[in-house]
């Protein structure tokens, strides 16, 4: 069937986007729908556990949001500019959204806290432009005093602490916005869930900003993904197939760790992957029609209308059962978008 971008719209009040994160974090809601019996559960998300065995494999995005919303002046003229970094290129060179764009042509450079330069050296994807930055001392220290959190444009509150924007085993930095299902997750609930014999492993993808644009396209198979850098470890793809071996479940946690186990998935062979570290550039496309290879259930946030996430989900939960899941949503007034509640898909 062939389906369009209106296809997956649906009427979201604005009251219902979340501006603010839950604390704690696993008190969030949690609605799960399985897949076999067609029945949705409403629960607390503390209750995942009781969704997962021993033997699963629980696997999470581990890249780290980098406070790239820079705010500065123009040299010469002292004028406003905003740089918000997508995606590193180079040691010192980047790619980034700038304002005002007219301004900002290749030559131009903008001061930035009295210890960083960027200097626009070419246009690039998207309006975009390729920035390179000079500096004296650790890039990333003085990108943690000079920049600012990069929260979706539909969040209006400051965010009072940056770590709330962060997952708790974020480490690797580079994503330029949050893998925000994995925001509901505390120590504690992981070490529970690891005391049940699930087994929580790693991948890495930079979130870019593309992942939360709508699709522009009226046939969503002509929509362009962008392309973000992935990083599956050894380790993880050892996990998965002992899950596989064992007849347990791989849990994506989240968008972003399912389409990056789905780009290694093209690597298996027999339903199991060659045991070895995966990286590169993924720029896969999930939605209704594609068959999912490596993952048993997905854990994920309420997204944006007509948006390629909510068309993998609709992928991977049918695409009938999740427009009617969402709506179910609105009307029992979930919180949606990165602060608000989850999903279970199982």
């Amino acid at each position: 069937m062939k389906y369009t971008t209106k296809d997956f719209y649906y009427d979201l009040p604005d009251e219902l986007i979340a501006q603010t994160p839950i604390e704690p974090r696993d008190s969030a809601g949690l609605l799960v729908y399985n897949r076999a019996s067609g029945q949705t559960e409403h629960r607390v998300f503390r209750d995942v556990i009781d969704y997962l065995s021993d033997g699963d494999v629980l696997v999470v995005n581990d890249s780290r949001v980098l406070p790239s919303r820079l705010y500065g002046k123009k040299c010469g003229t002292g004028a406003a500019a905003e740089l918000l970094l997508l995606r590193q290129e180079g040691k010192d060179t980047w790619q980034a959204l700038v304002k005002p764009g007219k301004k900002l042509r290749p030559g131009a450079e903008v001061e930035i806290n009295g210890e960083l330069w960027a200097k626009i050296l070419d246009y690039a994807d998207g309006g975009s432009r390729i920035v390179e930055f000079v500096y004296d001392g650790n890039f990333y220290e003085i990108l943690d005093r000079a920049g600012n959190m990069p929260l979706p444009p539909y969040i209006f509150k400051k965010l009072q602490d940056n770590e709330r924007y962060q997952t708790v085993y974020s480490k690797p930095p580079g994503s330029a916005a949050a893998p925000t299902a994995g925001l509901h997750f505390t120590p504690e609930l992981l070490d529970r869930i690891r005391d049940k014999g699930v087994t929580v492993a790693k991948v890495t993808l930079h979130v870019g900003l593309g992942t939360f644009r709508p699709v522009k396209t009226d046939d969503i198979s002509a929509h362009k993904m962008h392309s973000e850098s992935y990083y599956m470890p050894e380790s993880t793809a050892r996990h998965i197939n002992s899950a596989k071996k064992a007849g347990r479940r791989v849990v994506a946690v989240g968008t972003t760790s399912c389409r990056t186990i789905e780009t290694v998935g093209r690597f298996a062979q027999n339903g199991l992957l060659p045991e070895k570290d995966y990286s590169g550039d993924t720029d896969i496309f999930i939605c209704p029609g594609y068959e999912f290879v490596l993952t048993d259930s997905l854990i994920t946030n309420f997204h944006l209308p007509e948006s390629s996430l909510i068309m993998l989900v609709s992928a991977f939960a049918g695409y009938q059962n999740t427009m009617s899941i969402y709506r179910a949503a609105v009307q029992r007034k979930y919180r949606f978008f990165s602060f608000g509640d989850a999903m279970l898909v199982e």
